[in-house]
């Protein structure tokens, strides 16, 4: 496949199928629940958009990567959670309203932290000449208008014709899924005279970037006394990113332009089903436990 077609065409457009796929399961009413139950929305916004860099970053230092691969690590642990995060969370029998404003809050954050933690894994792993690669006010435009529009066309359709907008979500979902397969083999083919070194160096530091963060999550919801559903959502929102975002930042030609850079992400996407998926039998498993006080009332809208 032509690395252009990749990067030009391919790239964003799963991006967009993904994006408004979010959108088509997103009310208004998702981001009121933050007014709702603050402290678990509060809990997971923090775990996810500060504590997850600063694990990335430490990671980063100490595994043995590449400068290239390190960056790529960085903006994995920079990208907000993903559509993904909330089918898993349905999986697990999770707070799903909880799981959907946590992804809907951090992906309007995420488009203007995203060029300030790249930007500064950048100086940190390769340099002051790489420092600025991705400009501010470029960035946030670029990033706003693969993710945001799509997402808002979404929520339009759902709110005009709810319907079809159900419908569309469902075969939507699955599109964007195997846009996502075509671009991790599209990626590993193109790169596939290092793909052996890349794959040895990428694979450890995934995994664990994955379980410390989900553990994590787990351990601060745990912590604050939240229960079963809200603690899964939590654990899943903090652990499970958007991958797709996370590639076309480092390898789309309106970004970085660096495929090696989205090794770690095309990984990370692959095994976050596997990872999940064990999490996910396991929480099932566990009690259920009411919170003390007010009631948790996102666990009642339990929509998917």
């Amino acid at each position: 496949m032509e690395s252009s077609f990749l990067t030009a065409i391919l790239l964003p457009l799963a991006l967009f199928i993904i994006m408004l796929a979010m959108g088509l399961g997103l009310t208004v009413a998702d981001f009121k629940h933050m007014l709702v139950e603050p402290k678990a929305v509060l809990l997971g916004l923090v775990a996810q958009l500060i504590l997850l860099p600063l694990v990335g970053v430490g990671l980063a230092s100490i595994f043995p990567l590449s400068p290239e691969l390190a960056v790529g690590v960085m903006i994995l642990a920079a990208s907000p959670g993903g559509p993904t995060s909330n089918l898993l969370t349905y999986l697990a029998k999770g707070n799903i309203a909880l799981s959907i404003t946590l992804t809907a809050i951090s992906s309007l954050i995420t488009v203007f932290s995203i060029p300030i933690v790249v930007n500064l894994a950048m100086v940190t792993f390769m340099g002051n000449g790489a420092a600025l690669q991705l400009p501010f006010g470029a960035t946030v435009m670029q990033i706003a208008a693969i993710t945001l529009i799509p997402v808002s066309l979404g929520m339009l359709l759902h709110n005009q014709a709810p319907k079809v907008a159900a419908m569309v979500e469902a075969r939507v979902k699955w599109l964007s899924l195997g846009f996502l397969g075509l671009i991790i083999l599209s990626l590993m083919a193109k790169e596939r005279t290092n793909v052996e070194d890349f794959f040895f160096q990428a694979i450890g530091v995934v995994v664990v970037l994955m379980l410390l963060t989900m553990g994590l999550g787990y351990a601060i919801a745990t912590l604050a006394n939240l229960d079963r559903r809200s603690t899964a959502a939590i654990t899943i929102e903090v652990g499970i990113q958007n991958g797709t975002l996370a590639i076309a930042i480092a390898s789309a030609t309106t970004f970085l332009n660096n495929p090696t850079m989205a090794i770690p992400a095309a990984l990370y996407s692959v095994l976050m089903f596997v990872v999940s998926g064990v999490f996910a039998w396991w929480i099932q498993g566990q009690p259920v436990v009411a919170n003390v006080g007010k009631s948790n009332k996102l666990g009642r809208d339990n929509r998917c």
